[in-house]
């Protein structure tokens, strides 16, 4: 089984290559990584031409204008050969040297990946999401996975009927064979932030695909992104998320998805590393 990574950026050589060299680590697992970026002016394309020939082949990237994140994502799924896609941000880094291998293997209905694994789930599974881990600090792979951890989002409780209350699995370890993108459409360019939720919330809400949860963190992830940049881009995020449930047919309000900030708290309160 062959696992599509994708990354987009735009002027993101400050961060980069810590996701980079964390692709690179990955061992057991047969890798495809694509790189779109959106024509950056900071160095960042000088960045990727270094970093192409460690990968004998096995990365791809392109640098052109695009209409934002998710224009580029959909570039990526729409190059991807992969069996399984899934999307690593610029500025994160996955959690070990084993993550994709634990992946391709729930997949692949092997042993379970870790102790007290769900699985085996059903004959075939179509998705899969797991944990993430939010951090302050640190200029390598190596010290970025073993930081102290500031927020621990876990996806071991997530259920569907919570995407009434735009609670999402974390987007960031969501994997979805890729005949699905073919099948359900890419990710919406009418959503400046929450175009993931509303493709989560098509794929496992309306389409049903069949979905396992896999029980460790896969990501660490830097504080300070878009969907945690403060309360400005909360706002932007709350009524983004109210449109893409009432645009599904599913009925929800403001008071409703607030709620869910009740649950984010616990990940700071319960942290793991």
């Amino acid at each position: 089984m062959k696992v599509t990574l994708i990354t987009v950026c735009f002027n993101s050589a400050a961060t980069l290559s810590t996701a980079i060299d964390s692709v690179l680590s990955q061992k057991g697992v047969e890798v495809e990584y694509i790189v779109v970026d959106g024509g950056s002016t900071d160095g960042t394309v000088d960045l990727l031409k270094s970093y192409e020939p460690k990968f004998n082949g096995w990365m791809r990237w392109i640098s052109e204008p695009d209409k934002g994140m998710y224009d580029a994502i959909n570039k990526g799924i729409k190059m991807a050969t992969g069996d399984v896609v899934g999307i690593l941000n610029a500025d994160d880094v996955l959690a070990t040297d084993d993550t994709l291998a634990h992946i391709a293997s729930a997949f692949e209905q092997k042993e379970p990946p870790v102790p007290r694994s769900p699985f085996p789930v059903p004959q075939r599974i179509d998705a899969l999401y797991a944990d993430i881990r939010f951090v302050r600090e640190g200029e390598t792979v190596e010290a970025l996975r073993g930081v102290k951890t500031v927020r621990y989002c876990s996806a071991a409780k997530w259920r569907p009927w919570m995407f009434r209350f735009a609670a999402m699995v974390p987007h960031p370890s969501f994997y979805v064979r890729r005949e699905c993108f073919e099948r359900l459409g890419g990710y919406s360019l009418d959503y400046r932030i929450c175009a993931d939720f509303e493709l989560e919330l098509r794929y496992l809400y309306l389409a049903k695909l069949k979905a396992a949860y896999l029980p460790e963190c896969v990501v660490v992830m830097r504080m300070g992104g878009m969907s945690t940049a403060g309360w400005r881009s909360n706002i932007v995020i709350n009524r983004e998320d109210l449109r893409a449930l009432r645009s599904n047919g599913i009925w929800s309000c403001l008071p409703l998805i607030y709620l869910k900030y009740f649950f984010k708290i616990w990940g700071f309160v319960f942290k793991r590393n």
